[in-house]
């Protein structure tokens, strides 16, 4: 699929599903432009993406940095929005042990941070752009453990499906990834990793973990297909039929 002259920011944009998608639209033509918090991880990743590809620090808790990043990049074809961060622990296990100052933090980058990105995003997608958000299986099957995330993928998926209606023509989707290799899943330590992805992988029907080039094929197919929108697209190795 050609993204020639087409401009895709990605917020989110550094690592794991974000970069991936960054380097395959890149591949694919498209002028991008990837966000994220850390200036360090930043770097890191504009070092890893061809050529062009531009960069700016954001937080996506912030709505007048969102504001400004959008002012800055102008006009666009396509946004993608990946951003969450790691999970405060203090956010999951028991409800009666859960931190709610730290389970509204989990809402304030998955869910606040995309309602502002596509707030901002919205005015300035060129005819047939699309937006991309990114929820996670757990929005269909919760984990038990991590309630309040899970929520907040759900949430994300209604949020999908509400902007497609309102934002109209321009084309909302989301993306529900299922186990995937990210850093948050390949930093485990040793020697808990090893078991722990080998008895994830074994959850799958494909009895694998997803990578994340797998997951950015998806957002690439979103970005290009002018007649879907609304929909969310799994991409879980069958995790949720097994």
């Amino acid at each position: 699929m050609s993204l020639a002259s087409q401009k895709v920011l990605i917020i989110g944009g550094s690592s794991g599903i974000g970069l991936a998608t960054a380097r395959a639209a890149a591949v694919a033509g498209a002028a991008v432009t990837i966000a994220s918090r850390s200036r360090e991880r930043l770097t890191a990743a504009l070092a890893d993406l061809p050529d062009g590809c531009a960069g700016a620090v954001v937080d996506s808790n912030d709505e007048d940095g969102m504001a400004t990043l959008f002012d800055r990049v102008g006009q666009l074809d396509h946004l993608v929005y990946t951003a969450g961060g790691p999970l405060d622990p203090k956010s999951q296990g028991p409800l009666a042990d859960i931190l709610l100052a730290a389970a509204r933090d989990v809402f304030e980058a998955r869910f606040w941070g995309a309602v502002a990105a596509v707030k901002h995003a919205a005015p300035r997608i060129r005819p047939g752009g699309s937006i991309t958000l990114t929820s996670g299986a757990t929005a269909v099957r919760p984990s038990g453990r991590t309630t309040l995330a899970d929520a907040s993928a759900g949430a994300v998926e209604t949020l999908a499906k509400g902007f497609a209606i309102e934002l109209a023509p321009v084309r909302v989707n989301a993306v529900r990834p299922g186990i995937i290799l990210t850093p948050r899943l390949t930093g485990i330590p040793e020697p808990q990793r090893e078991p722990l992805l080998k008895a994830a992988a074994a959850r799958t029907l494909v009895r694998k973990l997803g990578e994340p080039d797998e997951v950015a094929e998806a957002v690439l197919f979103l970005m290009g297909n002018a007649y879907v929108t609304g929909s969310v697209i799994t991409v879980d190795g069958g995790l949720l039929l097994a």
